[in-house]
């Protein structure tokens, strides 16, 4: 039934038979028969594309699932999602369209590929790491990095098809990018061929010259393995060791950077290749093992002590575990020799990924480094069965990638805003900043800014850097630059307020001292510094015919001391014996109101702040406005709390959605609210732009509790990304 099937795509059979015949020695029938419906798939929705020699746009697809299974071992979802990849990428598909077809998993993996193939480096060294670290970011499933590597791996077999002006863009990105996580992932063989590719294309004569010079010793190099080896293999035969060798000659890439980096020629590169004595025992015996090996080696050639790698002891990062020695012949001429087990052997050609075909992974927190490191672990000591309960491989290392519009790439904190990203490219664009544009998108420059973003900022002469800013700054750059600009135009308006009371109390001809005056007014109005005293002054916060007032007061003996503030300041006794402000619906003989800036309601913690003529206003304690408030006026700052009869009444609590545009996604949204959680909506604006939904929700609370509860709701809603409750 199968065979028929395949015999109706319509495609040559030279293009889609080896596919075949590797997915049929590999899975079972009913994997098989799925991956072939992939593939009609594929097929069916690229027909008509070619790649830049005519062939089939269809057969990178093809040939990159064969690296998929054959070189890299993944599996089912795997094969499938790199069979429908370039179909979801050119949105001939939906992500979610394929997964109701070939299952969940797809998706993710899908997703991630996706976006991966947005990202467009830039070729300059200092880019590198960062941009290695965008495309880990976005790959929350590991299975997601390994087809990307396989998917670039194809492409460059493929490299002399592609128009002259990307081979060399492509090379860079192979040999900086891709192949530095292979090496990490252990895909040695993958890293190796990436990077002799990539050096064939950006050094073209050196590929040639070392590719030519190892053709003509390769005959000599045989013969000398052959005659090296005599003693050793004799030795281990005669002690029933159970073993194979293998010869490797170095990378041409691996050649060339000696080269460079020692300054010698071809000749003078004395470890072109390297001899493994690959032992097969049980695991608890390999080390043992090895170093009778080591023993048996060093009994007919003297090794370099400096040469020596004992890996065994003390695998390195990426998992490598393997005893080198370099040893000297008769004849003067230096070997490398490796010895390690099948096990690591295994490990070392085909990476840890080869061994395990990858099950549903989801959420978490780690950094780069720790999701490779946990990904070889679990690699090794997981059975595939158990990874979605035991792997959490998620990389969220607290960082997101952004794009300058001339495609430059800075790394921020996550949750960083686009102030941030403006004062990280230059302290004057962040100063001068008035919002921003992401992805062609006008936004606050309090837009809070995610992974693989292009940001552009925009400016106004007029702009100057407020108090406020550092209530929603995460950067320590941005923070350190504002307070930088905040204390700088402090002293200026210290200097010109010391300026106007100088002139003033000269010009009002009162017979008395500068000091005098700044010590009698910072007592009245209950400042600390005459620094604070001379900034309310410029700022007329302070008023200058009160300042005459006081101080005539002050000479004529009628001065009572404290500053009184105008409007009603009152208390009501909490029952716990503190003095607090207890906000509830009996609260008649005090005027107050809740404030505009941070919109409280019942649960949240609160504080009073004395106005001088609206009586007070509550506040959250997490308000924009809290630090200023309490900064500059701890006078006036009132403790407060909820009376537990306020959660009877009616709060307005504003939420910010941020989803991906899918269709009917907003009535489940509304449903979830208004029929699930009974939960009255009092306005909704919600917009698309670029695949994505976002907006404000004003919702009808009795407090906190019940907007968690809304969050928690929504945020179970397939498709959406972010809820939170936000200021208004």
């Amino acid at each position: 039934m199968v065979e028929s099937k395949e015999l109706e795509l319509d495609l040559a059979p030279e293009y889609y038979r080896p596919f075949l015949k590797i997915a049929r020695s590999v899975f079972d029938d009913t994997v098989y028969d799925v991956v072939c419906s992939a593939l009609r798939v594929a097929v069916d929705q690229l027909k008509g594309m070619t790649r830049h020699d005519g062939t089939p746009f269809v057969t990178h697809a093809i040939n990159t699932a064969i690296i998929v299974i054959q070189e890299v071992g993944l599996g089912r979802n795997s094969t499938v999602s790199t069979l429908l990849h370039d179909v979801v990428r050119l949105g001939l598909m939906d992500a979610e369209q394929v997964g109701e077809r070939f299952g969940e998993q797809c998706v993710g993996i899908l997703q991630g590929l996706c976006n991966i193939s947005e990202v467009d480096p830039k070729v300059e060294s200092k880019q590198a790491d960062n941009f290695r670290e965008l495309i880990v970011s976005y790959s929350t499933d590991p299975r997601v990095i390994l087809i990307k590597l396989a998917d670039r791996l194809e492409v460059m077999r493929k490299l002399d098809i592609f128009p002259r002006e990307k081979r060399k863009k492509k090379s860079w990105e192979s040999l900086n990018l891709y192949a530095q996580i292979a090496h990490k992932l252990g895909l040695y063989n993958i890293k190796s061929e990436l990077e002799d590719i990539a050096l064939k294309y950006l050094e073209p004569k050196d590929y040639e010259y070392i590719s030519r010079r190892l053709s003509e010793t390769a005959a000599e190099r045989e013969e000398f393995i052959r005659a090296f080896v005599k003693p050793i293999e004799e030795k281990m035969q005669h002690l029933g060791i159970k073993y194979h060798l293998k010869s490797r000659t170095k990378s041409i890439y691996s050649i060339w950077r000696k080269m460079k980096r020692m300054h010698i020629g071809f000749d003078e590169v004395y470890d072109l290749f390297a001899i493994r004595i690959i032992i097969d025992c049980p695991r608890e015996q390999e080390k043992a093992q090895c170093w009778a090996i080591y023993s048996i080696v060093t009994d007919f050639y003297t090794p370099n002590p400096d040469r020596m790698r004992d890996w065994l002891s003390i695998p390195k990062s990426n998992g490598y575990e393997s005893l080198h020695t370099t040893v000297v012949t008769d004849t003067g001429r230096w070997v490398e020799i490796q010895i390690r087990s099948e096990r690591m052997d295994e490990i070392a050609e085909h990476g840890v990924a080869a061994h395990w075909r990858y099950k549903g992974v989801s959420g978490g927190a780690m950094g780069t480094e720790e999701w490779f490191a946990k990904l070889r672990e679990i690699m090794e000591t997981t059975q595939h069965q158990e990874i979605a309960q035991k792997f959490d491989a998620k990389l969220s290392s607290g960082e997101i990638f952004v794009f300058t519009p001339n495609g430059d790439l800075r790394k921020l904190n996550e949750g960083a805003t686009v102030l941030d990203f403006a004062f990280e490219i230059h302290s004057n664009l962040g100063a001068s900043c008035i919002g921003g544009k992401v992805n062609h998108r006008n936004v606050s420059f309090r837009e809070v800014l995610r992974n693989g973003d292009i940001v552009e900022i925009l400016t106004s002469k007029t702009q100057k850097p407020k108090a406020d800013w550092l209530n929603f700054v995460t950067t320590s750059k941005a923070r350190n630059k504002i307070k930088a600009y905040m204390r700088e135009e402090q002293a200026k308006a210290a200097s010109l307020g010391r300026e106007e009371l100088e002139r003033k109390i000269k010009n009002w001809k009162l017979s008395i001292t500068m000091d005098d005056a700044v010590v009698t007014l910072c007592k009245y109005y209950k400042l600390k510094t005459g620094t604070e005293l001379y900034g309310q002054i410029a700022q007329q916060k302070i008023i200058l015919s009160d300042i005459k007032e006081i101080l005539t007061r002050y000479l004529n003996g009628t001065l009572d001391g404290d500053h009184e503030l105008k409007g009603p300041v009152a208390f009501k006794v909490s029952s716990d014996n503190t003095d607090a402000l207890v906000i509830d619906e009996s609260l008649s003989n005090i005027e107050y109101k809740l404030a505009k800036c941070c919109n409280p309601i019942f649960g949240d913690e609160i504080f009073g702040f004395t106005t001088v003529n609206n009586g007070i206003t509550i506040h959250r304690q997490d308000c924009p406005n809290a630090i200023r408030l309490k900064e500059r006026y701890p006078y006036r700052v009132l403790p407060a709390r909820w009376q537990q009869s306020a959660a009877k009444g009616a709060f307005v609590a504003t939420i910010r959605i941020q989803a991906d545009d899918t269709t009917g996604l907003v009535n489940k949204i509304a449903e979830v609210i208004n029929r699930d959680l009974k939960v009255n909506i009092r306005s909704m604006n919600l917009s698309s732009s670029g695949g994505m939904l976002s907006g404000l929700i004003n919702i009808e609370v009795t407090g906190t509790q019940l907007v968690d509860a809304v969050i928690y709701s929504l945020m179970r809603i397939k498709g959406i990304q972010r809820v939170f409750r936000v200021n208004k």
